[in-house]
């Protein structure tokens, strides 16, 4: 067991759902041609002034809300000054001593065990834009698209002890912001990313360690991965007696590994101060209000209700309630079946959450809709079809959207149940197999599943079981 603790602060960049940019009109399309998107104002031409876009502070304003934070009546921006090639102004307007939102908190669950993260700050700023390395034309380009993107920057305490109460922390996060409808959370494409502050402190020490500031972070499995090797690290270090330097260190994704990229600066380093083209923000009582109305049921809410309402396990719950797609899928699918939530459940849980990861769907974009599903449910309850017919099938009536009934009459699926015709097969299967049967006469019941899989074979898997159990029985009785 080490002797050291793990620290993990995050800071959270979350690209905000708006038509257009924080100071700008230019359009927040992703995937347009590069520099497309681009206007004096978001390319920093001299002389030109921003204007805060509205939609930006209401959306930091509810996400400051849902995650209990103290919103601030008066904030105000700040230039950040560094020098890259992707920031046309040489700063990011951004917030620093007066952010928007402060103290709040976030709730997590890690192996049963509850836990309290705080927030130090939720400030709005702009994104910058993008530089392209071309190896094949020896050349690097800049995209300015992205430059003056709204984002909120959601500032984590140091409260974290594991890779795992990291991620747990950012599933949470990512799912509050979708809740809320003001984040795609599309970590692919940057719309959601974290940098993850890293350090080590030996048990029972109150001062914390020096710490690494991971970037490159583009998944849940590749900032585990990335904070889980980043420990192993340090530890190794301060084993060895060397010290770990304060740096800013990238994921390398192919090798699972880190490596600097440089010092990390400290917020000095940034030279903030107020922007002067650019009032204080000035909140009304009555707006944060409005707002505050205006929140839907929030993930933590949505897990506990349909614990209470639908009886599922704490685990289902949180899987259903993870993506907001998927519980208005699952709710949808409960309502119109009227009877049955854990089915409900098994079958959302066990196939359409894998369906969902293996191909990159969203569950409100899959054909398969809930009214669709609950045909599928009804033709296994009348024994139309088996369960494995079912589940065999559901990735394709997930691709084709077809009418489950139609789709298994054209595939020649339906289950067979006349009593004759199976028990023609059993006893077939019977009479070829008469070791197995006097076995099973002898007490080896196990074997029945034997001769379920020859009845299957026969009836190219059609074969209602229920009444092949009941046939195996009778006659080996």
């Amino acid at each position: 067991m080490s002797r050291y603790e793990t620290v993990i602060g995050l800071e959270v960049h979350a690209q905000l759902k708006t038509q257009t940019k924080i100071f700008c009109s230019c359009s927040t399309r992703f995937g347009n041609d590069p520099n497309e998107n681009v206007c004096p104002v978001c390319s920093g031409m001299p002389g030109v002034l921003p204007v805060l876009n509205e939609k930006v502070a209401e959306y930091a304003v509810k996400a400051g809300l849902a995650t209990d934070c103290e919103i601030n009546l008066k904030s105000v921006f700040a230039r950040k000054n560094y020098f890259y090639p992707d920031l046309p102004k040489g700063y990011q307007i951004s917030q620093f001593e007066l952010p928007i939102c402060e103290h709040g908190h976030v709730d997590i669950e890690v192996d049963g065990e509850k836990k309290r993260v705080g927030l130090t700050r939720i400030h709005m700023e702009e994104d910058a834009g993008k530089n392209i390395h071309s190896p094949a034309d020896n050349a690097s380009f800049v995209d300015l698209n992205r430059t003056g993107v709204p984002l909120i920057e959601i500032v984590s305490e140091p409260d974290m002890r594991s890779a795992e109460e990291a991620v747990a922390y950012l599933k949470e996060l990512r799912s509050t912001l979708l809740y809320l409808g003001i984040c795609d959370g599309n970590m692919e494409e940057g719309s959601f990313r974290c940098d993850a502050n890293v350090s080590i402190r030996p048990f029972g020490q109150e001062e914390f360690g020096t710490r690494a500031e991971l970037k490159n972070l583009n998944s849940f499995k590749h900032i585990q991965k990335a904070i889980e090797y980043e420990v192993g690290r340090q530890t190794d270090l301060v084993e060895d007696g060397e010290q770990v330097i304060q740096e800013t260190r990238l994921y390398n994704v192919d090798k699972g590994t880190t490596h600097s990229m440089r010092g990390k600066e400290e917020a000095h380093d940034y030279r903030y101060f107020p922007d002067p083209d650019l009032v204080p923000l000035v909140l009304e009582e009555a707006w944060v209000e409005k707002w505050r109305s205006e929140l839907p049921e929030l993930p933590r809410a949505k897990r506990d209700r349909f614990m209470a309402e639908y009886g599922l396990a704490d685990y289902d719950a949180a899987l259903i309630t993870g993506e907001l797609a998927v519980a208005e899928y699952f709710e949808a699918a409960v309502k119109a079946y009227g009877n049955d939530p854990k089915k409900v459940t098994n079958w959302v849980v066990g196939e359409l959450l894998p369906y969902c990861n293996d191909t990159e769907a969203v569950a409100c974009d899959i054909r398969l809709t809930p009214a669709k599903l609950v045909a599928l449910l009804k033709l296994v309850d009348d024994g139309t079809i088996s369960v494995k017919i079912g589940k065999d099938i559901f990735r394709d009536l997930c691709r084709t959207g077809d009418d489950p009934g139609e789709y298994v009459k054209a595939k020649g699926l339906v289950q067979m149940s006349d009593t004759g015709e199976l028990e023609a097969m059993v006893d077939k299967v019977i009479a070829e197999n008469p070791d197995e049967v006097e076995a099973f006469m002898g007490g080896k019941k196990k074997l029945m599943g034997f001769f379920m899989g020859q009845v299957m074979r026969l009836s190219k898997g059609q074969a209602n079981p229920g009444v092949v159990t009941k046939l195996i029985n009778e006659k080996l009785s």
